[in-house]
């Protein structure tokens, strides 16, 4: 129908309207011209009238549910976090928690990448007051015509989705949507609203926020991306599933690459990126997806200790666990490595773990290790154990076993700081001389106690120095020497260098000379970095800085005062420089031209565990195993294991800590021990006026003392051993000191091997 016959049609239709008053009216209406039928109900005024009205009905009704919807808590999974484990170098580690989430200020986040989110998700994301009211309107009647999920959000909307509500597609989950996001967007700031897009957006590969997805995608923290990776991530973000490139089908990649140059080219138009810049720049290919930073290996147990350091400074574990923390550690992950590398090569593979009928011994060997900087007190690589799946504690944390003889140097630092004297009145230098026999009672204590020594051997001719003594870690000069300082000074001083006083430390007993309390490979590797530091106290922390949005944490100081004076920690460096360098010392195994090194072997009582503790100027390493039965926390002996003898500190222990030192220190410029103020004290002749072997209750006496003056302690080099190893005797040998004799002899302790 053309234009000229339409208007005909329009006048004839006039025309046939009949005039008011006639008696028939036309179709449809009645005589006296009123409408009949339906059209009574519709006309033009009735139709706009309605709508207007339903209008206002509905600005009506959503200013009434402004009023009405109030902001909503957070939902509990906006809020979750993960906590971020990282190297001393930044590098991540391990991330732990319900969530993998990291929740990042704006100011973290690079401008252009955060253009990049504004370009193709939101434009006008700067200008609008939080809603897209077209895209709104195109978003209902997709949902409710079942046509799909509803679109048009904005950036704020997206925020208000995630942070308050529910990812639900329905019409009320959009309304209360719609009126929250008008008011965020009246109360935040628009770099806040971007910043709670940004931090609760889902990015696939199972991480939440641009944090999480920088480092999952392109293994970077969030400020170091590239506008050409953040671009991808904005690309990403709408489809995680189907926009992962590494995984993408070749029809998917092609949408992938129009939506990216979407992106780009919307930054063109807002102003944000220069043309020529944009037709330079190529998608950025992420990295294949990597297996989640789990707790696998060694992690778990830095974990551990992280925790409990920050634990022991008054932070309480539920704040741990509410996500939201980055905790970089003193960890070295070159050292870390060469330290799990030497346990690997030195033990484990020595071991038949699976062979539970041949070598039933072996399920039942735990190592653990610790590692210090002792100038700065961190802790710069641990060893927990094979992992947390076959051992859940950490072995380098657990106070359930002896330090055995690595305590001995305790007690000869305790006796040069206080000035401490032999039974005779001399004092207790490297150059005191002591009775070195096997089973020998100790004289001036009111308990008894008769040590065997190593294989129940005797030393000296019967006297010996201390020096030899802690060379061939002599377990009755030792109980003697704990007696001469008293126990109870001996437990201030070890106190004053990091152990802890923990139950069962014994009060009174010259049986603690031989490390009888409960330690763990960070308090003795405290004690020794001590030493090393020339006696300025050392705290081993694993911890160099923890980080927190709501809160803030003060790393523990590692060095504090002066603990024991640098004379005293200097002379017992230099005495165990001695057990390293003898022929016959009891670690001389790890001695070396490639560094110094001073330290000390232990063996518990039964071989329930052996330790080597030993140190040069640039590193101080605990390295201990203990005998633990599969499944119980039941003390097992070791001897056995590795189809081998009694398993001391010399055994596997040694050969762990020189193998690692070894690979630590390669390429460093290795020093010398500055031990200017040690004082080795003169050297004494043997007394010649020894009574017998006290008895009993001789040894309950009060000690007897010389008549002559005690000698004058000066400085002398160290001198070279008279003796090169054990001289033993048929039978005990008379002591130095002069007592009453009579009474029965005590009867022997326990064996307290030592090597």
């Amino acid at each position: 129908m053309g234009r000229a016959e339409v208007r005909k049609a329009q006048q004839q239709r006039g025309a046939r309207r009949a005039p008011s008053g006639r008696a028939k009216g036309t179709k449809g209406t009645a005589s006296g011209g009123k409408r009949t039928g339906i059209r009574r109900f519709f006309t033009w005024k009735k139709v706009l009238g309605t709508l207007l009205g339903l209008v206002l009905l509905g600005m009506a009704a959503l200013i009434a549910l402004y009023f009405y919807v109030e902001e909503p808590d957070p939902n509990k999974q906006a809020l979750q976090q993960s906590n971020v484990y990282k190297y001393a170098d930044g590098t991540i580690m391990a991330s732990k928690g319900k969530v993998n989430r990291e929740i990042l200020p704006i100011s973290k986040i690079p401008l252009d990448v955060q253009e990049a989110f504004i370009a193709i998700e939101n434009k006008s994301f700067r200008k609008d007051s939080g809603v897209d009211f077209k895209g709104l309107a195109r978003g209902l009647w997709n949902t409710a015509s079942g046509r799909g999920k509803a679109g048009g959000s904005t950036i704020t909307q997206q925020y208000v989705k995630n942070y308050y509500l529910t990812q639900d597609q329905t019409a009320s989950r959009k309304l209360k949507e719609l009126v929250i996001s008008l008011k965020v967007d009246q109360r935040m700031k628009k770099p806040e609203i971007l910043a709670g897009y940004l931090n609760t957006s889902y990015f696939g590969r199972g991480a939440y926020g641009i944090q999480a997805a920088a480092q999952a995608y392109y293994g970077v923290d969030a400020e170091k991306l590239t506008l050409e990776q953040g671009a991808y991530l904005a690309t990403l973000v709408q489809a995680p599933s189907q926009y992962d490139w590494s995984t993408a089908s070749g029809e998917t990649k092609k949408r992938i690459k129009i939506r990216y140059d979407a992106t780009l080219v919307n930054m063109v138009d807002m102003g944000k990126l220069d043309e020529a810049k944009r037709k330079e720049m190529k998608l950025a290919e992420p990295m294949p997806p990597q297996p989640p930073m789990g707790m696998d290996g060694q992690k778990g147990y830095l974990v551990q200790a992280a925790e409990a350091e920050l634990a022991s400074q008054g932070v309480e574990k539920k704040l741990i666990d509410a996500g939201g923390w980055t905790f970089t550690l003193n960890i070295d992950p070159k050292k870390q490595e060469a330290l799990e590398k030497a346990v690997q090569e030195e033990l484990e593979s020595k071991l038949e773990r699976e062979n539970t009928k041949g070598r039933p011994q072996d399920q039942s060997v735990q190592a653990g290790a610790t590692s210090v900087d002792p100038k700065t007190g961190h802790i710069v690589a641990m060893y927990g154990g094979t992992s947390l799946k076959d051992h859940w504690s950490s072995n380098a944390l657990r106070k359930d076993y002896q330090p055995g003889s690595t305590f001995k140097p305790v007690v000869l630092a305790s006796a040069l700081e206080t000035g401490a004297t032999t039974q005779d009145g001399k004092p207790i230098t490297p150059n005191a001389l002591y009775d070195g026999t096997s089973k020998r009672p100790v004289v001036g204590s009111k308990i008894p106690f008769a040590p065997q020594n190593q294989e129940d051997r005797n030393f000296g001719d019967p006297m010996m120095t201390v020096q030899e003594a802690t060379n061939y870690s002599v377990n009755s000069v030792y109980a003697q020497m704990i007696v001469d300082v008293r126990p109870a000074v001996v437990k201030k001083t070890a106190l004053a260098l990091g152990m802890k006083d923990r139950d069962g430390w014994p009060e009174d007993k010259p049986a603690m000379a031989l490390g009888t309390m409960s330690a763990n490979t960070v308090e003795m590797a405290g004690v020794y970095a001590t030493l090393d530091n020339h006696g300025k106290k050392v705290t081993p922390t694993i911890i160099k800085k923890a980080e927190h949005k709501d809160r803030e944490v003060e790393p523990a100081q590692p060095i504090g005062a002066q603990a024991i004076s640098r004379r005293t920690a200097d002379t017992v460096t230099k005495v165990l420089t001695g057990v390293v360098n003898d022929d016959g010392g009891s670690g001389n195994k790890v001695r070396s031209s490639a560094y110094e090194a001073a330290g000390k072997t232990g063996t518990t009582e039964n071989n329930f565990s052996g330790w080597f503790t030993g140190y040069t100027p640039e590193l101080v390493t605990v390295v201990a195993i203990f005998g633990e039965e599969p499944g119980t926390a039941k003390q097992v002996t070791l001897t056995g294991a590795a189809g081998l003898g009694r398993l001391g500190g010399s055994s596997f222990p040694a050969s762990i800590w020189k193998a690692y030192t070894l690979a630590a220190l390669k390429g460093v410029d290795t020093g010398k021990f500055q031990l200017t103020e040690a004082e080795m004290g003169a050297v004494q002749a043997p007394s010649r006026t020894a009574s017998p072997t006290p008895t009993a209750s001789q040894s309950s006496s009060a000690p007897a003392t010389s008549s002559a003056p005690p000698q004058s302690q000066s400085p002398t080099p160290t001198p070279t051993p008279t003796r090169t190893g054990a001289s033993p005797t048929a039978t005990p040998t008379p002591t130095p000191t002069s007592t009453k004799t009579g009474g029965p002899k005590p009867p022997d302790p326990p064996l307290v091997p030592e090597n």
